[in-house]
């Protein structure tokens, strides 16, 4: 069987996608346990698997197997959307471990001596709406707690026969493969590493860069913002940062904001003293800062070399990830050290007579004026 990445009818084989996206500074590949030859599902292969399980579901011919095939897709959900480990899904007990109001859901209630404990992990509104509607549909209503209580053997068979029914190497869509799969997806989408940690439930010290420290509930805070713009599609994730306010500066007009990231990376802008105060912002405060592409500048940078003398406030190292050059301008996508991904629209001219191209050093760089600050 020819083995596909991306869904049938969508490009071919597509591209195969890395368990650890390029360029992240540091091991990332240990974000999931187990070993394999580094492939997993990108985003419209998962998309993909779960329009053919939710089909499945729909398709059932007779009230016990619609009973058994909606349980078999809520578990994919929850190991698609959360990142659950197979044990944890099938321990969940919705009624229990489910916090409709919050948006929040337990894993790990039933960790064994050694293992990670129980976890809060963040759900969308969306992903919310769709398990309540499973779970409160005939075929399940009245199952109780058990309603997820499985074989684990049985469940694996059935994800296998579903990755396979959507034209995939049955591998890809085994439990841990999915999980490892959200993990490059959240990753690939600009989700900080420690908050894709504590979805995953690593154990990892609590994030604290040189300029302010992030509690889990901050880190929930966060989850819940990128979870949220997922499920809604409706801005890019790039050029996104986000953190919180570790110092504020204001003067007569303007005032001088810097955001920490979780990683320790630090974001100036300059904005108005009433853009603060309807913000209201204020040191400590979670807030996220965007830049528009065309106002990213990009400078190849040179081993050893220093930051660049510039008047641009916000100058950090990058590697060039990929490049697609047009007649007049070219797009240059950048990951810096934080694992931020960053798109610059810089003259095509320019990029051939430098000979960019992917896995370039360079140094990303963009006024504090260029910055705009969110509040979620």
């Amino acid at each position: 069987m020819t083995r596909r990445t991306t869904p049938p009818g969508q490009g071919g084989t597509g591209p195969r996608v890395p368990l650890t996206p390029p360029a992240r500074g540091r091991d990332h590949g240990r974000i999931v346990a187990g070993a394999d030859d580094g492939e997993c599902l990108d985003a419209p292969g998962l998309a993909a698997l779960e329009q053919a399980f939710r089909q499945w579901a729909e398709e059932a011919p007779r009230p016990g197997v619609r009973l058994s095939r909606q349980r078999i897709l809520t578990v994919f959900l929850l190991i698609r959307y959360t990142g659950a480990k197979l044990r944890e899904a099938l321990s969940l007990d919705p009624g229990r471990d489910i916090d409709w109001e919050r948006g929040v859901m337990r894993l790990g209630g039933g960790a064994q001596a050694g293992e990670a404990g129980a976890r809060e992990v963040q759900i969308s509104g969306v992903l919310a709406a769709d398990l309540r509607a499973i779970l409160e549909s005939p075929a399940l209503r009245g199952a109780g707690g058990a309603v997820l209580d499985l074989d684990p053997g049985f469940v694996r068979r059935k994800f296998y026969e579903r990755a396979q029914a959507a034209g995939f190497d049955k591998r890809l869509g085994g439990p841990e493969m999915l999980r490892k799969a959200r993990a490059v997806e959240l990753l690939q989408g600009n989700v900080p590493l420690p908050v894709v940690q504590a979805m995953l439930g690593h154990v990892t010290p609590t994030p604290t860069s040189a300029y302010v420290s992030f509690s889990p509930q901050d880190i929930q805070q966060v989850a819940r913002v990128f979870l949220d713009r997922e499920a809604q599609r409706g801005t890019s994730a790039r050029n996104a940062f986000y953190g919180k306010v570790h110092a504020l500066r204001e003067g007569d007009i303007q005032a001088r904001v810097e955001l920490a990231t979780l990683d320790g990376l630090r974001v100036v802008s300059v904005i108005t003293r009433d853009s603060v105060g309807r913000l209201g912002l204020r040191p400590g405060r979670l807030i996220s800062a965007e830049v528009k592409a065309p106002l990213v500048s990009l400078l190849l940078r040179q081993p050893g070399a220093g930051a660049p003398a510039s008047s641009f406030e916000n100058v950090f190292a990058g590697v060039v990830e990929g490049l697609t050059l047009g007649v007049v301008n070219a797009e240059c996508v950048a990951r810096v050290s934080d694992g931020t991904q960053l798109c610059a629209i810089v003259p095509a001219a320019w990029a051939r007579e430098q000979g960019l191209k992917a896995g370039d050093a360079v140094w990303v760089l963009f006024s504090s004026y260029a910055v705009v600050l969110h509040v979620d």
